[in-house]
């Protein structure tokens, strides 16, 4: 497998990741309170374009002649970076779900405050 093939592979696995993580969070919108739905949907909706437009560059990349590869590639790990913050800012963003979990089963050990 070419240097290419294999970073396309790369690629599409990311891409499948992120699908994952949008569909958690996805997942804790629905058991959020109204607000921090409100903030969940803006996060998901940012992370839905970003993700989009990395899979048009992957698409651009895999059909791309030899002489465009590094520069479609650069713009390919441009689109990486820019996803992994969009993630790292809406994770970072994350709100606790309106009902707290049982935690009857919980070993608490924390400190006050600290949960």
């Amino acid at each position: 497998m070419s240097n290419r093939d294999e970073f396309v592979e790369q690629m599409k696995a990311r891409l499948d990741e992120w699908n994952a993580e949008i569909d958690e969070l996805a997942a804790r919108a629905r058991h959020a309170s109204d607000e921090a739905r409100v903030k969940y949907e803006e996060d998901i909706e940012r992370l839905k374009q970003r993700r989009d437009e990395t899979r048009r560059r992957l698409d651009e990349l895999q059909h791309a002649s030899e002489a465009a590869w590094d520069s479609l590639r650069q713009g390919m790990e441009e689109s990486w970076e820019l996803m992994r913050k969009a993630f790292r800012d809406a994770w970072r963003n994350d709100i606790p779900p309106r009902s707290p979990p049982d935690t009857t089963n919980d070993r608490h050990d924390d400190g006050p405050g600290e949960r």
